[in-house]
């Protein structure tokens, strides 16, 4: 009776554990899509002169993007961040995904995507910082009934504790928000004062 005993204690712990880190993944990823999804008009990102990726986000991409892996980072601070493999951040298609009308699957990259940024854990500064992609903030829609929509996607690996099921177990979750309206006058290409 005890191995059968500890077998049923050891899943109910893995179990237990697996989803509490499933649990702050899509808290994780909720946060950041809020974050992003409000800052439409943040302009793009930042890097001092001379500096590139990992350390900064260049002005490719929207300043909102290093706002949500900010976000997520400090939203998920239950579960290690580091076996956070990627975040991408993209505009969605009607379906939520990233790329063309078509598209029904997530991609592991945002090769060959337009409005798509990865992010990654870098150690050094103990934070995600920008890994690939490009995604113009001035070309984000923000306006009332027409905006775009925002899709944040994050990838992790669980670590079991015990080794009892295994190694570990892939987690996802993906967010899908419309940009807050900005203003008519400046909420998309071509408006009397475009946002940047």
């Amino acid at each position: 009776m005890l191995p059968i005993l500890m077998a049923v204690i050891f899943g109910i712990v893995e179990i237990t554990l697996l989803v509490k880190d499933d649990v702050a993944i899509t808290s994780a990823t909720r946060q950041g899509a809020r974050v992003a999804s409000a800052a439409a008009d943040a302009g793009p990102g930042t890097c001092p002169s001379g500096a590139g990726a990992p350390v900064c986000t260049p002005t490719s991409t929207p300043a909102f993007a290093q706002a949500a892996a900010d976000a997520i980072q400090h939203a998920g601070q239950s579960m290690p961040q580091d076996l956070i493999k990627y975040i991408l951040i993209y505009k969605a298609n009607k379906k939520g995904f990233p790329g063309g009308e078509s598209t029904t699957t997530m991609p592991t990259s945002c090769s060959g995507i337009t409005a798509c940024v990865m992010f990654k854990w870098w150690a050094p500064s103990d934070s995600f910082r920008y890994d690939s992609g490009t995604w113009d903030s001035a070309s984000v829609n923000a306006c009332v009934n027409e905006g775009d929509t925002l899709g944040i996607y994050l990838r992790a690996t669980h670590k079991f504790s015990t080794g009892f099921l295994g190694d570990g177990a892939s987690l996802e979750d993906r967010a899908v928000m419309k940009f807050e309206p900005l203003d008519p006058d400046s909420c998309k290409p071509g408006t009397v004062t475009p946002h940047p």
